[in-house]
């Protein structure tokens, strides 16, 4: 059997709305720089000190990142073949804007010197901002009250903004507080597990130029390769009854404010620094500093308090959209809460940066974007907001062109190959049997777009955008398949890799077979849709991809004639043409500390067993739901899981929706339990590297497509829900087609309620329900 995750003690008090911590802890600093991150899908700030950290080496990582702004460099090889990725990709640690230092005479305040009174940080994912409240007592005694507060604003993508107090206690006499721009940063590096750190052996970002001006100073700093610019400004204010002096330094690379202020007891001194960054990838070079000057003045203007109220405004109406509340266990609650805030903070929503796989809060994975967006991450927003949805999808058809560039380069004459891993649309990754070969990215692509037409209606991006999506990646399956006369001339896909890493460069991947067919059969459909209502925009689309008429219909042919493994003997699907036919792996005499096998074992030692990372077969079954009858789920759910090992953080997820599903409730909610915390309890030992975006969408989908059991199937919307025995009932809501309906589950019933929109009929199990604004439908709760 694969062995079990084993569940530990909160790491954090539970708090439904925040996250605490009450001491502060070498040993969990790391982490908690993970935790206590903030961002906007642009900037994203590490949870680290104003003051700097002192502590020992691999307890931190000062981090800032901006989505999509990355470094370039040759990928090295031992033997390369045509066709390998020539340079990757990595989103680099921009200029540290964070720092505020502060000095009681000439004593410096630091978390490893003096003695700490009191301490307690919070992150309020309610309001949008973290904060940390502490007394400080220096080596010559005196005390000093600090609060500080930090927000990376959802309103403005390029703004943050640090609100920095302090007062003395016991003494009166100088006080400095220095405010520094320090453009000599540099990503982790780290070597021995493929997920973590980069390639680059110290400063790739160089400095141009400085810019200083009492309460101004900026940074213009320029990639070595990518010749990416970037120019980080601040602009500072202070706000006290004492006489103070400003003095301006910029030592090495960096930019000071310095006020001195001639400090009486019990007065408090508020510092306000307003953060900003602008690169050449969203503007012209020459624009920058003047962009960047003139959004912290209208910051300053504004006010911290005015920023912190839109941040709050903000936020109230996300919450609002994406509710789900739970009575009854409050630890799952905060779970919860906490990773849909996080994946509000890690999500690009300009349409030319998409959601990595850490999100901006740390460096694992080089800040890549994979198939996670689309299979996992994306349904939660297209649900709960849809407008975030669309801009994710658009920034694939922005990579489109490279991506038809990448199909050439694979020797298929037509369509586009998506990229396994990227930031800018180029193959980033160097293995290519987990990457490259994951041809299903194309369809994992398609199956999102074609949900997100069923559940908004957005006939304009399906026009602008999504078909020519969806047309080159059919004619990519149809170039990549063949018809084989042994497999009774069906059409078959070869030398691919499914969504289980740990079965590589096989024949007829179930999961891959099945979304081709999918993603076939949609382009056919969408064609004829074309053809017969919008044919001028039609004609204008197969004018400009040189489209036959004869390969839609060879998409619909292949589609017919796809080749779909099944097992007659056992009654399963088969995860590929040879995976029934190796050994099962010796999980029995595998021990725990030998996993995740892949750190442990040679692929070729893994490839040779029936082992499965995650899910594979059984995400088919989720994805696909009407294509397969109840009775072949339950048979193949029971053979693949006693065989994955989970070892990736996608996969308990599906395991706990399809158990749901199928009746398994303790087992759904088990699995449930390994998602809805994994990084706030750091399960996977890794989360001081960033959070795992994916796993925290799939939180969601165990609620709502599990416990609530909500599917959308040629766009019609069901529910068959169920109530966890541990819980008193809960609640969600979900936009679709412009409407959005709350459901509640308590130990008695369902109630319906559509929030607002026109009329929504979907069905309650096996019955059909329609319901206008503001009405509510009670159903009896079905019995477990």
């Amino acid at each position: 059997m694969a062995r079990k995750k084993v569940m530990k003690d909160w790491t954090y008090p539970l708090d439904e709305w925040n996250i605490v911590e009450e001491q502060f802890d070498i040993d969990t600093n790391f982490l908690d720089e993970t935790i206590f991150s903030l961002g906007n899908g642009y900037i994203g700030m590490r949870g680290n000190f104003e003051e700097g950290y002192y502590g020992p080496k691999e307890t931190s990582l000062d981090g800032t990142y901006l989505n999509g702004f990355y470094e370039s460099a040759p990928i090295s090889y031992g033997e390369e073949a045509y066709g390998y990725p020539k340079y990757g990709q990595t989103m680099l640690n921009v200029t540290n804007s964070k720092i505020i230092k502060l000095y009681i005479d000439d004593e410096e305040f630091n978390m490893f010197s003096g003695k700490l009174l009191s301490y307690r940080r919070t992150l309020y994912m309610k309001e949008g901002y973290l904060e940390r409240k502490l007394i400080w007592e220096s080596p010559k005694g005196k005390k000093v009250k600090i609060s500080i507060k930090r927000l990376v604003s959802l309103n403005n993508k390029h703004l943050a903004t640090i609100e920095y107090k302090v007062k003395p206690i016991n003494f009166s006499g100088k006080i400095t507080l220095i405010s520094s721009l320090d453009g000599n940063v540099k990503n982790h590096e780290e070597e021995g597990d493929p997920r973590v750190g980069s390639v680059f052996n110290g400063q790739v970002l160089k400095l141009i130029e400085k810019y200083q001006n009492k309460t101004f100073g900026a940074l213009k700093q320029q990639t070595v390769n990518t010749k990416f610019t970037l120019v980080c400004g601040m602009e500072n204010e202070l706000e006290t009854k004492n006489d103070f002096e400003i003095l301006n330094d910029n030592p090495d690379q960096m930019v000071t404010t310095k006020y001195v202020i001639n400090a009486e007891r019990e007065e408090e001194i508020t510092l306000v620094k307003y953060i900003s960054y602008y690169t050449s990838k969203d503007y012209k070079e020459k624009e920058l500093l003047e962009r960047a000057k003139d959004t912290l003045l209208k910051a300053k203007e504004k006010g911290f308090k005015e920023i912190l109220k839109g941040q709050k405004e903000f936020l109230e109406e996300f919450w609002n959209n994406a509710l789900v509340e739970i009575n009854g266990d409050k630890a799952l609650q905060q779970g919860i809460r906490f990773n849909q805030f996080h994946l509000l903070q890690s999500v690009g929503r300009d349409g030319k940066t998409n959601i990595a796989a850490k999100g901006l809060t740390g460096e694992g994975y080089e800040g890549h974007y994979f198939w996670d967006t689309e299979i996992y991450i994306l349904p939660f927003f297209l649900y709960t907001y849809p407008e975030i949805s669309r801009k994710l999808l658009r920034y694939r058809y922005k990579i489109l062109d490279k991506a038809r560039e990448r199909a050439r380069t694979m020797a298929h004459k037509k369509g586009a190959l998506y990229p396994w891993r990227t930031i800018d649309g180029d193959e980033c990754s160097a293995y290519y049997p987990a990457s490259t070969a994951q041809y299903h990215i194309n369809a994992d692509i398609v199956y999102v777009l074609k949900k997100y037409i069923e559940a908004t209606d957005d006939i304009d991006f399906l026009l602008k955008y999504g078909a020519e999506i969806v047309f080159e990646t059919a004619r990519l399956w149809a170039d990549l398949g063949s018809y084989i006369p042994n497999k009774g001339n069906k059409f078959c896909i070869d030398c691919v890799t499914g969504p289980d890493e740990y079965t590589a460069i096989v024949n007829n991947n179930c999961y891959t077979n099945y979304m081709a067919k999918m993603n076939l059969e949609y382009a056919h459909d969408i064609a004829k849709l074309l053809e017969n209502e919008y044919p001028k925009i039609y004609n204008k689309l197969k004018e400009k991809i040189n489209l036959k008429e004869e390969e839609v219909q060879e998409w619909k042919k292949a589609a017919d004639n796809m080749y779909l493994p099944y097992d007659k003997k056992l009654g399963i699907h088969p995860q590929d043409d040879t995976f029934l036919e190796k050994p099962i792996w010796d999980f029995e005499n595998t021990p725990d500390d030998k996993y995740p096998l892949l750190l442990h074992y040679h692929p070729l030692v893994i490839y040779r067993h029936q082992v499965c990372k995650q899910a594979d077969v059984l995400l088919a079954l989720f994805l696909l739901g009407d294509k397969f009858t109840w009775e072949e789920k339950k048979r193949d759910y029971d053979y693949y899981e006693p065989i994955t090992t989970h070892d990736s953080s996608l996969s308990p997820c599906i395991f706990s929706v399809m158990a749901s599903e199928l009746g398994y409730y303790d087992k759904a909610y088990e699995y449930f339990m390994q998602t809805a915390r994994v990084d706030l309890d750091n399960y996977h030992k890794n989360s001081h590297h960033g959070v795992h975006t994916a796993c925290m969408a799939g939180t969601w989908m165990c609620v709502i497509n599990g416990f609530a059991g909500m599917r959308v199937y040629d766009g019609k919307l069901s529910f068959n829900p169920y109530l966890p025995e541990k819980w008193d009932s809960y609640r969600f809501r979900v936009r679709f087609k412009g409407r959005q309906l709350e459901v509640n589950v308590n130990t008695k019933e369902v109630i319906y309620k559509l929030i607002d929109g026109n009329r929504l009929e979907f069905n309650h199990i096996d019955k059909k329900v329609s319901i206008n604004e503001g009405e509510e439908k009670r159903f009896s709760l079905k019995k477990i």
